[in-house]
């Protein structure tokens, strides 16, 4: 009671002057010191120790032990610790990357007063306060990333909702209806086949020749992009192939052709663009939704280039294996490859933060189901399972390669200091310029010392993300040279993309007519 009056006094109360030059008297009625000291040296705050009675102890903050060989005053993660600079035996390149210096201390007579302060009576937003909170345990939420603004998800979405709009446009211009209404609906409530295949959907006879195609004996009439008719003598359905993909055009193929004849189709953009089209609201908004929620908390957590780096990627990768594997014919859009990038960040992140989730079980039920239905609608008619597979793959592996270590394992090693922290700025004690110390300056300046003394687990570590690298890399070029040169396809691969029930897997195959010599019309099956 006399502690707790001594420094909580009531207003009647009136402490007595302090005098500098002597020691402070203790407390009323109290056999303990008050833990508050004098110095004149500001590198004196090193040889300090926190006295072990101290009502100030902490038992429960993970940085502050009754067995730690330092206290607040040695730790840069506290108010005065570390007065800013770099320990000389600290591995500069190491991940554990210090919290910012106390600006300043208040001062009387040219000395610094130092207490010994709670963790719970710290300023919110204080570097002792930033240290704490990162070492709590993460609480029910799936995330809880910095107050960052996450731009690059806000700039993608309203790029891909004009996008859509202009899809709408363009197919009330062709078809005199914003969704495709003839010659059937389009549950998603979109625009038709035709308008987005010539909008830049991935759609393979515009980005290579097809067996069947280049090489046929008869003349091949495909639909048009304003097609709304199913009847096969209909105005609508006799184009061109060049007219279809739109564009600058493709080279229409010409009968008794080959597959080796040039110049090709070679619209390679369309393993880019799709993934600023969707095929109806209700597909954009599924997506949409899982941007806005898991895009935004993942980018607040890794930061835009890491994530735009995943994003673009997967969906690269996505819309390349289905080129490959998917039917020849089935067109594919939707930014879902580049979604699944980001679920395959959220689980490897889960993953390597188990230890520190209230409900790790919880949280990996939630992403499991997520990726669940999404394989199942991705068996439905219009979709595209392989873009999914596609950019699960390519979000793992690079999220290997970018994410910091897995908590475990920075422990092993010796970086146990949460991942994503601040880059290093320190205030020097004589001057008020900032010290900005970064792994890559280090690096550039001592590229010897980045592998200095590294431990045979970290080796391993940057192995592992290394091969998982170069494997990604190599497997891309493959089916790169695959789709375009050796074209060697799965026959029951289409399977994982459709299920095999009411021709659910030619959905989305043309309906072409071939002319013969006489001038008959005939159905070509593809």
């Amino acid at each position: 009671m006399a502690a707790r009056d001594y420094y909580n006094p009531s207003p009647s109360y009136q402490l007595p002057p302090i005098d500098f030059d002597a020691p402070p008297a203790p407390p009323p009625s109290s056999s303990k010191p008050a833990n508050i000291r004098k110095t004149s040296d500001p590198t004196d705050r090193f040889n300090a120790r926190p006295l072990s009675g101290s009502p100030f102890d902490s038992h429960i903050h993970p940085l502050h032990r009754q067995d730690s060989p330092h206290g607040y005053d040695e730790s840069p993660y506290y108010y005065g610790g570390g007065n800013g600079a770099t320990s000389p035996d600290r591995n500069p390149f190491a991940d554990d990357i210090p919290l910012r210096d106390h600006p300043g201390k208040p001062s009387i007579g040219g000395s610094t007063i130092q207490t010994d302060r709670r963790p719970s009576e710290v300023e919110k937003g204080s570097p002792i306060e930033d240290g704490h909170r990162s070492r709590r345990k993460r609480g029910s939420k799936l995330f809880k990333g910095k107050g960052r603004t996450p731009w690059f998800i806000y700039i993608i979405t309203l790029i891909q909702v004009t996008v859509f709009i202009g899809e709408l446009v363009k197919n009330s211009v062709l078809t005199k209806s914003p969704i495709m209404i003839k010659p059937q609906f389009n549950y998603m409530i979109g625009p038709s086949n035709y308008v987005m295949i010539n909008m830049g959907a991935r759609w393979v006879p515009c980005m290579r020749t097809i067996e069947g195609v280049q090489n046929a004996d008869k003349a091949i009439n495909w639909p048009c992009p304003n097609s709304v008719s199913s009847d096969r003598d209909s105005p609508e359905m006799a184009c061109t192939l060049s007219q279809l993909c739109g564009f600058s055009g493709v080279p229409n193929p010409r009968i008794g052709g080959s597959l080796d004849e040039q110049p090709q189709p070679n619209q390679w953009f369309r393993f880019i663009v799709p993934m600023f089209l969707h095929a109806g609201v209700i597909h954009l908004s599924f997506n949409m939704l899982l941007q806005l929620t898991l895009g935004r908390d993942m980018e607040k957590i890794v930061g835009p280039f890491r994530l735009a780096l995943v994003y673009f990627s997967s969906g690269i990768f996505g819309f390349v294996l289905g080129g490959n594997f998917a039917a020849p014919f089935k067109y594919s859009v939707g930014a879902s490859g580049c979604l699944f990038g980001v679920i395959a960040l959220i689980l490897l992140d889960l993953l390597y933060t188990w230890k520190e989730r209230r409900s790790p079980y919880w949280d990996l039920g939630f992403i499991i189901l997520d990726i669940v239905i999404s394989f199942v609608l991705g068996l439905l008619p219009g979709l595209d399972n392989f873009a999914h597979i596609g950019g699960f793959l390519m979000g793992l592996v690079l999220g290997v390669c970018i994410l910091h270590s897995p908590t475990a394992l920075r422990q092993k090693i010796g970086e146990d200091v949460p991942p994503y922290a601040p880059v290093e700025s320190a205030t020097s004690p004589t001057s008020p310029k900032k010290i900005h110390n970064t792994t890559m300056k280090h690096f550039v300046k001592q590229p010897v010392g980045f592998f200095k003394e590294r431990k045979p687990l970290w080796w391993g570590w940057w192995l592992l993300r290394a091969g998982a690298l170069i494997a990604v890399l190599v497997g891309f070029i493959v089916l790169l040279n695959n789709f375009y040169k050796y074209r060697h396809q799965c026959r029951w691969c289409k399977y994982l993309s459709c299920l095999d029930i009411k021709d659910w897997c030619d959905a989305g195959n043309l309906d072409l007519m071939v002319i013969d010599n006489t001038g008959k019309t005939s159905r070509r099956e593809l």
